[in-house]
């Protein structure tokens, strides 16, 4: 169990964390201060630089925490599955759950990150970011299961399953956007999911199957 600390200090980033994201989608990212969020979230413009060191760390933080999960997929599928298969699994079950990671979650607060994002460069680039890290931890991953004789094979596949569920991620996020439901998009974005990766299988086949 948490201590008393902790669950203060997790109460703080969340405060912080909710009320810039109020703040940004009223004005824009770019016209609000670190100062102005301080003073709406009642702490000292140094309480939020401890606790987010740059502006767009009150935005970004969330998915950068998450950046090993598809290297820990890999990592811990179980026996006879592919790599394919452990990050396709992933993805539909993440689907299943409307994890925003997924691109299909039209909570108001989700949809007005990915606006955030889509409409700031700066954003856009540590989005890119993000996604180098993902792609750069799985890499490393299948790495250490590949056992060839050729260091390119596990960048070319981690490049091709972080794509792929990149392609995906930005499709849900489209739909949902342009104002449909996630609930009725369920069932499209799992056959989306099989046809993208059946073809990334294509390619890859059995790679790093257990």
């Amino acid at each position: 169990m948490a201590s008393l600390r902790t669950l203060k200090k997790m109460q703080t980033e969340r405060k912080l964390w909710t009320t810039a994201i109020e703040l940004f989608t009223h004005r824009s990212f770019d016209k609000v201060s670190v100062a102005e969020i301080a003073a709406a979230a009642e702490v000292s413009t140094m309480t939020v630089f401890n606790y987010f060191p740059t502006k767009e760390d009150l935005v970004m933080r969330p998915l950068e925490r998450h950046t090993d999960e598809l290297a820990q997929v890999v990592r811990e599928r179980a026996v006879g599955r592919s790599a394919v298969d452990a990050v396709r699994e992933q993805f539909r079950a993440a689907l299943a759950e409307f994890d925003p990671s997924t691109g299909l979650n039209d909570e108001e607060t989700i949809l007005a990150v990915v606006r955030l994002i889509h409409a700031t460069p700066s954003l856009q680039q540590r989005r890119l970011a993000v996604v180098s890290a993902v792609e750069e931890a799985l890499a490393a991953e299948l790495a250490e299961q590949d056992g060839g004789d050729d260091p390119l094979a596990p960048r070319l596949a981690a490049a091709q399953l972080v794509g792929a569920r990149r392609i995906l991620v930005l499709e849900n996020q489209r739909r949902v956007l342009d104002g449909e439901r996630a609930t009725a998009l369920l069932d499209e974005a799992h056959a989306d999911a099989d046809r993208v990766f059946a073809r990334v299988e294509s390619g890859l086949g059995d790679y790093c199957r257990r």
